[in-house]
């Protein structure tokens, strides 16, 4: 199995469509064997499920995801944890736990009122982004 964590600074990269790098996490049997760092070279939103697809992702998890790129998740047979703050390497563990935080009704509606991605980070009522409950800017 292989895990994608949006990732920036060991942290969960709270936007999917602008996450710069992904942290892939290989497993087997339950435990992480292999990590690493790989860039998503400016592919975005969309395109980004075929970059995953092609990384033979199982797994994703991640902040803010809008409905395009959780309808092309879905078309490419990734599952999708989204709503998930704080440290990669933790929700990784916390995943493979069976006891992962995240929101099953993540949806990142903001680019309908004219938000730039960098202006926030997904979960802020105000955006429109029910993802986590309400973070505060970084």
């Amino acid at each position: 199995m292989r895990i994608a964590v949006t990732y920036e600074n060991g942290m969960i990269f709270q936007h999917f469509g602008h996450t710069e790098q992904l942290k892939l996490y290989d497993v087997e049997h339950g435990r992480v064997t292999g990590t690493q760092v790989v860039a998503t070279n400016g592919q975005g939103h969309g395109a980004l499920s075929g970059f995953l697809a092609q990384a033979n992702a199982d797994v994703l998890i991640c902040g803010g995801i809008g409905s395009g790129a959780q309808t092309a998740l879905a078309e490419a047979g990734i599952q999708l944890y989204g709503g998930v703050v704080g440290l990669a390497d933790e929700a990784v563990n916390a995943y493979l736990a069976g006891k992962l935080s995240y929101n099953p009704d993540v949806y990142c509606s903001h680019h309908e009122h004219g938000y730039s991605c960098g202006e926030h980070v997904c979960g802020e009522d105000k955006h429109g982004c029910p993802g986590n409950g309400g973070d505060t800017n970084e």
